[in-house]
C-alpha cells in the first residue's frame, strides 16, 4: 500500500539553512519537477525577501555546488540550485532510497518534508538511511496515499494559505507549541487578531473541503446504494 509521510527537522546543517542567515524572515519551498538521472529538485522559491534583487553570492555551503536567482515572479525569487550529493542530507536520503519527495517547506529553524513511498518498507528504509547517516528527522504523520491538493482546491485565500503554512512551519500546531499566535503574526506583519481570523477561516475552509464534503459524499453514496 502506498504511503505518505511527513517529517520535520531542525537540522541547521541542511544546505539551504544558510538562506535564513541572509534572509531570516524568508520561506523556502522546493519546486517539484520530474527528475532526470540524479538531478532532483533543481529549483526552489524564495518568499518573504524584501530585496527583490537579492543575490545568492553569500550562500556558501558544502552541500551546494551552485546557486543563482533566475527569475522574479510577483516579488518571489525563483532560484536554480545544483546540489553536492556527497554531502549527506534529507535529499541524499531521498535519492538513495525508493521514496519520492512531495513537498519541502522551510523557515528559519524548521523544515517540513513530505515523502511518498510505494510501501511501508520504502518509508522505513528512508528512516533507516537517515538514522545510519546521522540525519536527524522526526516522523510527524503517516497515512495512506491521498490525492494531492493545492490551496486553490481547498478554496483557501492566499493570506489564509500563508498563515496556515507559516503556523505549521513555526510549530504552532506542535504539542507543546513552539510558537504562539503573536509570534506568527509578527512574522506575517499583521496583528494577532488578524492572524487568528485568517487561521480560523482557513481551518474552517479546510474542514469544509475535506471532512465535511467527504462525509456528505459518503452519505449520498450510502443513500443511493440503499
Amino acid at each position: 500500500m502506498a504511503l505518505e509521510a511527513s517529517f520535520t527537522t531542525t537540522e541547521g546543517e541542511f544546505p539551504l539553512a544558510e538562506i535564513f542567515t541572509e534572509f531570516p524572515a524568508s520561506q523556502v519551498e522546493l519546486d517539484r519537477v520530474v527528475p532526470t538521472n540524479e538531478v532532483i529538485i533543481p529549483y526552489f522559491w524564495l518568499r518573504g525577501v524584501e530585496n527583490a534583487d537579492a543575490e545568492m553570492t553569500a550562500i556558501d555551503h558544502p552541500g551546494i555546488e551552485e546557486i543563482r536567482v533566475v527569475d522574479t515572479v510577483d516579488s518571489e525569487l525563483f532560484v536554480r540550485i545544483e546540489w553536492d550529493f556527497e554531502y549527506e542530507s534529507v535529499l541524499t536520503a531521498v535519492l538513495e532510497t525508493e521514496v519520492a519527495l512531495v513537498t519541502a517547506i522551510g523557515r528559519e529553524g524548521k523544515w517540513t518534508f513530505e515523502i511518498r513511498g510505494d510501501s511501508q518498507q520504502d518509508v522505513s528504509d528512508f528512516q533507516s538511511y537517515c538514522r545510519d547517516n546521522d540525519i536527524p528527522v522526526e516522523l510527524v504523520e503517516l497515512h495512506a496515499l491521498s490525492p494531492l491538493h493545492s490551496g486553490d482546491e481547498y478554496d483557501l485565500t492566499d493570506p489564509q494559505r500563508e498563515a496556515l503554512i507559516l503556523a505549521y512551519a513555526r510549530g504552532y500546531f506542535d504539542s507543546p507549541r513552539k510558537a504562539n499566535q503573536g509570534d506568527v503574526a509578527d512574522e506575517l506583519g499583521i496583528t494577532r487578531q488578524a492572524f487568528a481570523s485568517r487561521l480560523r477561516r482557513g481551518i474552517r475552509r479546510l474542514l469544509t473541503s475535506t471532512l465535511i464534503e467527504s462525509s456528505e459524499n459518503a452519505d449520498t453514496e450510502s443513500t443511493e446504494s440503499g
